[in-house]
């Protein structure tokens, strides 16, 4: 099966002229401190960042809050990122004004900015771009103990075998259902005397919940994170895991995570 190309939006709506400069001043200079890469990565990329920063750009696209000026000379968005005083942290771009030929971006990156920059002031304080909303349903980001939990089993195996741990993707049906069967039952109890352990995650335009799955004898650390998707006021199924870097970059969408088991 052919890998799925990556296609950036913000990419096509700017050029970064110093990307890796920009990203690197951005975590770690002009942000509050985060964790912006997994702790097996051998080097800093801040990939957890640009993760962030690309699909929240795709949220405002779709909500309609990139600003432009009148002259559509200037654009600005809302990262969503503050500053260690908590002071909203913007995208700004100007007008491409030497494109190469064929080259159809339309604006060039200028910089990360505080709200009180003066190029912000000047160009957007009659109307400061807003954060995406991923809160339009807060009842969705708790977990309701009173709900059923019903998972799909075989297509949680059929789809994701390979995002199990080694020592179980060569197990027979039969063990590696044992296996989740246990892991799941043993979350529902844990998630229902507290629900802090539901992570709520932003995927396709949806709000999900993320559950740690335990597969490892004898390991105090989760394996996989269980996807748990609210299907009506009384029921929640499960049809997808995710490994806990995928799930990681989806739940930091909305928020810093706030668990003791889902981190970078």
């Amino acid at each position: 099966m052919a890998k799925t190309t990556f296609n950036s939006e913000l990419f096509k709506f700017a050029v970064f002229p110093s990307y890796e400069n920009a990203i690197t001043h951005l975590a770690e200079t002009l942000s509050d401190k985060e964790e912006w890469d997994f702790t097996d990565s051998a080097n800093k990329t801040y990939g957890i960042l640009k993760n962030y920063l690309e699909f929240t750009f795709r949220k405002l696209l779709q909500e309609k809050k990139v600003k432009f000026t009148a002259d559509n000379k200037f654009a600005c968005f809302n990262t969503g990122l503050v500053t260690e005083n908590l002071e909203d942290i913007f995208a700004f771009f100007e007008e491409y004004k030497k494109p190469r030929p064929g080259f159809t971006t339309p604006f060039c990156f200028k910089a990360f900015l505080k709200k009180s920059d003066n190029n912000i002031l000047r160009h957007f304080s009659h109307s400061m771009p807003d954060v995406a909303d991923f809160f339009d349903k807060p009842e969705l980001l708790i977990f309701n103990p009173k709900c059923d939990l019903i998972p799909d089993l075989d297509h949680i195996i059929g789809d994701n075998i390979s995002r199990f741990p080694k020592h179980l993707q060569n197990a027979d049906d039969a063990e590696l259902r044992r296996q989740l069967v246990g892991a799941i039952d043993e979350v529902k109890k844990k998630v229902r005397t507290n629900y802090k352990i539901a992570v709520p995650q932003y995927y396709d335009n949806k709000t999900q919940l993320l559950l740690p799955l335990c597969l490892t004898s004898g390991s105090p650390n989760p394996d996989l994170a269980l996807v748990v998707h609210k299907l009506n006021d009384t029921t929640y199924t499960a049809r997808t895991c995710l490994t806990l870097k995928m799930a990681y970059n989806n739940a930091r969408l909305i928020v810093k995570p706030q668990s003791n088991w889902l981190k970078p």
